[in-house]
């Protein structure tokens, strides 16, 4: 699978399979670093390939997560725990060259969405991970 941001500075290529189904999170870090809610699939470090990581900023939002962005055009491009020993990097689904033949797996931290929206897709919902 292929990705990349608005303005192409960052380029992601994913090589293996993908283990886990997207996740949406209704968080309020996820909501103000993306605008909205957070989708994201969590994608095995060995298996990303990122060209352009010169272009990518990772901000330390909390003492266990980094989120990473394109610096030239902002778009939300990564979640990552900084756990030792966590082998995987969260890429925001909406970078990727559709189809991407995914489907949303579970809405996290719902009972902090924002309350401009309601989530009636009929997909699992949870108040954490």
């Amino acid at each position: 699978m292929k990705a990349s941001c608005l303005c192409g500075a960052v380029r992601i290529e994913v090589q293996g399979p993908i283990e886990h189904a997207p996740e949406a999170c209704h968080c309020s870090q996820c909501r103000k670093f993306s605008g909205h809610f957070l989708s994201a699939v969590n994608i095995k470090r060995s298996d990303l390939t990122v060209q352009g990581e010169d272009s990518v900023s990772w901000y330390q939002s909390s003492d266990k997560v980094e989120r990473g962005f394109c610096k030239t055009c902002g778009s939300s491009l990564f979640w990552k725990p900084n756990i030792e020993g966590y082998e995987y990097t969260a890429v925001s689904m909406g970078l990727f060259d559709e189809p991407s033949g995914l489907s949303l797996a579970k809405h996290t931290f719902a009972d902090d969405k924002g309350d401009y929206y309601e989530i009636a897709d009929g997909v699992e919902q949870s108040s954490g991970y």
